[in-house]
């Protein structure tokens, strides 16, 4: 059976870091594993996700609507942008950090409001928390990505050595330590 992981966020946030991590642990489980990668204009701070499908045979990369199992979102805003491509009960992890889009910052809208109650009211299973500040205890603002990693580790049956192992082959050497913390502090949170 076919599992499905999106991870989606902003342009620099440190997702293809974390589809690698993913693919990586999967792979050496012994999964087929397949890695897609769809930009928006990341480059400028715009929407960015990737999927991540693994099972004993993947033949295509690409998650349709309501066919992802977990959704990783490194802010609010993205996570509900893309709930519609969840299963029913599939579960969310979201970074409570709101970074507003260009329609917010030119004043042409609102950033919603009340959006972890809105997702959870469509029947999804949200786990939201400040990955951004967990990062930050860790020693660095750009280890969102392993934090929100880490809180989704609990729902696999994978042990935590075995994801360390992921991030040693994954992460340079000298932010190893650094991220080692953000995955278990995201982990424990």
């Amino acid at each position: 059976m076919t599992k499905n992981i999106m991870i989606v966020g902003v342009g620099g946030q440190g997702s293809l870091l974390a589809s690698k991590m993913l693919g990586q642990i999967l792979l050496t489980a012994g999964y087929d594993v397949k890695v897609s990668e769809v930009h928006g204009m990341s480059q400028r701070g715009g929407s960015v996700v990737t999927y991540v499908r693994f099972g004993d045979k993947v033949y295509s990369p690409v998650i349709d609507k309501g066919e992802a199992d977990y959704i990783i979102s490194f802010e609010l805003l993205e996570a509900a942008r893309y709930v519609e491509y969840l299963k029913p009960h599939g579960h969310i992890v979201v970074n409570t950090q709101q970074i507003d889009p260009m329609p917010v910052i030119t004043g042409n809208a609102v950033y919603p409001e009340n959006l972890v109650e809105k997702m959870k009211a469509s029947g999804a299973e949200v786990e939201a928390f400040d990955a951004l500040a967990v990062a930050e205890e860790a020693g660095s603002s750009k280890a969102v990505n392993i934090a929100l990693l880490g809180r989704l580790s609990k729902k696999f049956e994978f042990t935590e050595e075995q994801w360390l192992d992921a991030l040693e082959k994954c992460v340079p050497p000298k932010f190893l330590e650094l991220n080692k913390k953000a995955f278990a502090l995201g982990r424990n949170s």
